[in-house]
């Protein structure tokens, strides 16, 4: 299959996958605490991981080390205990929502801090995506519900994370397979997740159905969310450019919406336009 094709097969893929994330975080946060989540997350996906990817660690070289550490840090680390914690005053629709603003930031940290050249297409892309996700926060916050918008920073930190990430990734990772680069991440992450489970209650509520639930929900979170969504991701941003493989963000929000309509949420007219604007910014910003 021709590359052209093939990386429109993976952005679909990976807005199913991450679109569906938010639930599963809303979802775990009604049994466990915002940092059991991040850790739990990171746990499942380093024990998937390092059970199908083992033997690519040997791939990566001394040099290489210190870059996937970093990466690990940018692009799952903080976005895992950032989110979660996020979402514990704020909307998962809303956070998926602001989680559209990676590229925009993807595009300006690559322009100014890596030298990466970007397509005036590319720009005018990212406006529009960021135009239709406009009309979602708004129209949302017209329906009600204000939001803690202390922890939507958070959101927005997790969001420049990410930026700093797929930028690293292109121009010092571009020549290591995904599957070693994601394995290399989590087995960076598990032992300080590890560390950091261990300094909470779960002991204590480990033995709660509700605890137990949550968990499994993480579970899924973690190693599909995480782990096999972030070899994707990685191939995606190989094959294509940052800006393309970040305008997934742009299609988050509406398989999250959609989630929220089996959640008996409800979608407005103006929301669905936004969505289509988000479609045009995603196609816009396609070209490499």
């Amino acid at each position: 299959m021709e590359t052209k094709q093939l990386k429109w097969i993976y952005l679909t893929i990976l807005s199913l996958i991450w679109g569906s994330s938010f639930i599963l975080i809303k979802k775990g946060l009604i049994g466990l605490t915002a940092i059991q989540v991040g850790s739990f997350r990171i746990i499942f996906a380093a024990l998937f991981l390092l059970l199908i990817g083992f033997k690519s660690l040997k791939k990566i070289s001394r040099r290489q080390w210190k870059f996937v550490a970093v990466t690990s840090l940018f692009g799952t680390f903080m976005p895992a205990y950032l989110f979660a914690i996020a979402e514990t005053q704020v909307d998962s629709s809303i956070v998926a929502i602001l989680n559209s603003l990676t590229p925009l930031n993807t595009l300006v940290l690559g322009t100014v801090a890596f030298g990466i050249q970007f397509q005036k297409r590319q720009i005018l892309g990212v406006f529009v995506g960021l135009v239709g996700c406009l009309l979602l926060v708004l129209s949302g916050d017209a329906a009600g519900g204000g939001q803690n918008y202390l922890y939507v920073s958070l959101v927005v930190i997790a969001t420049l994370s990410y930026a700093i990430n797929v930028n690293l990734i292109k121009k010092y990772l571009h020549d290591l397979n995904s599957l070693s680069i994601t394995t290399g991440n989590f087995t960076v992450l598990l032992l300080p997740a590890l560390l950091i489970l261990s300094t909470t209650d779960i002991s204590q509520k480990i033995h709660l159905e509700t605890a137990q639930t949550s968990i499994f929900f993480v579970m899924i979170l973690g190693v599909l969310g995480t782990g096999i969504a972030n070899i994707v991701f990685f191939r995606l941003i190989q094959m294509s450019s940052p800006v393309f493989a970040t305008s997934v963000t742009y299609l988050i929000p509406i398989v999250a919406f959609f989630w929220g309509l089996l959640d008996n949420e409800m979608l407005t007219p103006i929301q669905f336009f936004g969505a289509f604007i988000i479609l045009i910014g995603v196609y816009l910003s396609a070209k490499k």
